[in-house]
């Protein structure tokens, strides 16, 4: 028996695309604002461990070890 054939780019965002339009019941709005809604959360994420990583590399700061109070 041979393997399957690696999925494409285009086959796994096929699939993802099935995916949360499923989750939504089939609700495309629903499904487009849910994914507006992971974006900005994502996006807010993103900020905060950036706003975290400049902080501890700020000049003249030591950076955070493991055993060091926050």
């Amino acid at each position: 028996m041979s393997e399957p054939a690696p999925m494409t780019d285009n086959d796994r965002y096929e699939q993802a695309c099935n995916q949360a339009i499923a989750m939504c019941d089939g609700n495309l709005r629903s499904t487009i604002k849910a994914l507006i809604m992971a974006n900005e959360y994502l996006e807010t994420e993103l900020e905060q461990l950036q706003a975290s990583v400049s902080d501890d590399h700020a000049p003249g700061r030591l950076p955070r070890t493991k055993g060091s109070a926050a």
